[in-house]
């Protein structure tokens, strides 16, 4: 197992974590911390959960000290390198061992057990298990009913542990743990095994915007964004709806006829105007008003054939209700054929379904209404021009296909 997990972690010592390709976008990739250093001191004693090492081993309790750096591979999984020093003391009543532990350093496997949180990105109770292998140097010596010692004896030891980690800070622990040392020494050595018992503080390295990986909460993370997600989303919601009820007033405003002069008030350049007066396309009163009386004659289909002409000619900017030049000339027979006939008309504007269906209702209508305001330039009388928009509720053809949409986008012109 350490020597595959030394393999993984050559290759992950190599290279971060990837940084995220859209900084700060919602729900994608996390940039976190991943290297940590602590230290850390505690008891060192000859008595473990497991037994004691020494034959009738009575404790001394000693003091033990080190330090340890990490790398998290996974949120559950991190390779730790391990320091300690320190002395182990026992007696079996007439003989007292003391191991004096010069230095010592151990590779091992963290597993987090459990990220214990739920509204916080940063954990605050992590319990862990930990185990891998190490090499010690260390001297021994008896003093009593036996004397010895030996120096710089050397040998493999066995590391094995179980704690809990306290998030107190963003990128700062405290580290409270329980590790049992199994030591291969020579059989005249009467130590196998001793015990550490610690309390120690650990610091994450790198950018403080970033969260420690071993801490992190994806729970609680996800619970916040979605949060911000759905505020956000409420908030967009709320102006859509203040940007509607203000479109809605507008659009009554403009294509309201406040002077009923028969002119709507956004083709209107004279408001105002006492009830009854004559006005021309924009409105305004007209100073010299020459009266012309004509018979009203029956529809021919010459007639028809003109109003046929100027709706096949018409054309406006796009998404607008601007007149093109080139539907004048079409027009203006049209104008003559209200003025030489008195006939009356009705203007119709049509749009396809293509955008929402408040801004197609206002567009039809101020196609309309442009079309009325020219002809009643050319001389028309404005009271006998009707202008109506329907926006996309009388479709002649389908919505579907571009072709049907073009002859759903129109202005029908209907004289009586």
């Amino acid at each position: 197992m350490l020597v595959a997990l030394l393999g993984l972690s050559s290759q992950l010592f190599a290279q971060e974590t990837p940084t995220s390709t859209t900084t700060g976008a919602r729900f994608g990739e996390k940039s976190f911390r991943t290297w940590s250093v602590g230290v850390h001191g505690g008891i060192l004693s000859p008595n473990t959960i497991f037994g004691s090492g020494s034959v009738n081993a009575k404790e001394f309790k000693s003091i033990g000290y080190g330090a340890n750096i990490r790398k998290q591979i996974l949120p559950s999984l991190g390779l730790q390198a391990d320091f300690l020093r320190g002395d182990i003391k026992s007696t079996n009543g007439t003989t007292d061992f003391e191991q004096s532990v010069q230095w010592s350093g151990a590779l091992t496997a963290v597993f987090n057990v459990a990220n214990i949180n739920i509204n916080n990105e940063n954990a605050i109770l992590i319990p862990y298990l930990k185990g891998g292998a190490g090499y010690m140097s260390s001297d021994y010596s008896t003093s009593g009913a036996v004397v010895s010692e030996s120096k710089g004896r050397e040998g493999w030891f066995i590391p094995v542990g179980a704690g809990v980690k306290l998030g107190v800070a963003k990128g700062i622990n405290i580290d409270l743990g329980y590790d049992v040392n199994f030591i291969k020494s020579p059989e005249s050595l009467p130590k196998s095994r001793f015990a550490y018992a610690h309390a120690g503080v650990e610091f994450a390295l790198g950018s403080k915007e970033k969260p420690q990986l071993q801490n992190y909460s994806s729970l609680a993370n996800l619970r916040k964004e979605s949060a911000e997600e759905s505020a956000e989303l409420r908030r967009a919601l709320s102006t859509a709806e203040q940007n509607a009820q203000r479109d809605r007033e507008q659009y009554a405003k403009d294509l309201g006829d406040d002077d009923n002069d028969g002119v709507a008030n956004k083709f209107d350049k004279c408001p105002g105007t006492a009830s009854g007066t004559v006005v021309d396309g924009s409105g305004c009163p007209i100073k010299v008003q020459r009266e012309i009386i004509k018979e009203t004659k029956v529809i021919t289909e010459e007639d028809r054939k003109v109003v046929r002409d100027a709706i096949s000619n018409l054309e406006f900017d796009l998404g607008k209700s601007t007149i093109r030049s080139k539907s004048y000339a079409t027009l203006n027979r049209v104008a003559g054929l209200l003025v030489d006939k008195n006939f009356s008309l009705k203007l119709a504007g049509h749009t396809d379904n293509t955008g929402s269906r408040e801004l197609n209702l206002r567009l039809s209508k101020e196609r309309a209404e442009s079309v009325k305001a020219y002809l009643v330039s050319q001389g028309a009388n404005a009271s006998r021009i009707e202008a109506t928009g329907y926006g996309p509720d009388q479709p002649i053809a389908t919505n579907k296909t571009a072709t049907g949409r073009q002859q759903n986008r129109r202005v029908e012109f209907t004289l009586y």
